[in-house]
C-alpha cells in the first residue's frame, strides 16, 4: 500500500506557472505507474498526465500537451507536475494517483489503486 500527499497547489494569474509535488511513503514509490488527475466543479474527473515507473515514459491528455510536464524522482518518493502558459480552464483540484496494472490504459482512472487527497489549483482571467 503507498500512501499519496499532494501539495504546490494555489492561485496564480492566466499565463503564469505552477508546480505541484506528489509525496509517496510506503511501499516501494518505484513499483508504481503514477498520473495526475483533474476534477472541475461540476465536471468529472479528467486524465491530465501520467508517467511509467523509471520514468521513461509519459502520457498527457492534449489540453495539456506543450504546457504541463510530468517528472518524478524515485529517490526522493516524489512526482510532479510543472503547469506552464496556465489557462483559466486549468482551475481544478489536482490528483495524483498510483498504480501496479496499468497496462497500456495510462488515462484510465479505474487501473489506479491510490490516490492523494487533492490540491486545489486556481487560475484568475
Amino acid at each position: 500500500q503507498v500512501q499519496l500527499v499532494e501539495s504546490g497547489g494555489g492561485l496564480v494569474q492566466a499565463g503564469g506557472s505552477l508546480r505541484l509535488s506528489c509525496a509517496a511513503s510506503g511501499r516501494t514509490f518505484g513499483s508504481y505507474y503514477m498520473g495526475w488527475f483533474r476534477q472541475a466543479p461540476g465536471k468529472e474527473r479528467e486524465f491530465v498526465a501520467a508517467i511509467s515507473r523509471g520514468g521513461s515514459s509519459t502520457n498527457y491528455a492534449d489540453s495539456v500537451k506543450g504546457r504541463f510536464t510530468i517528472s518524478r524522482d524515485n529517490a526522493k518518493n516524489t512526482m510532479y507536475l510543472q503547469m506552464n502558459s496556465l489557462k483559466p480552464e486549468d482551475t481544478a483540484i489536482y490528483y495524483c494517483a498510483a498504480g501496479v496494472s496499468i497496462g497500456m490504459f495510462p488515462s484510465d482512472s479505474a487501473r489506479y489503486a491510490y490516490w492523494g487527497q487533492g490540491t486545489q489549483v486556481t487560475v484568475s482571467s
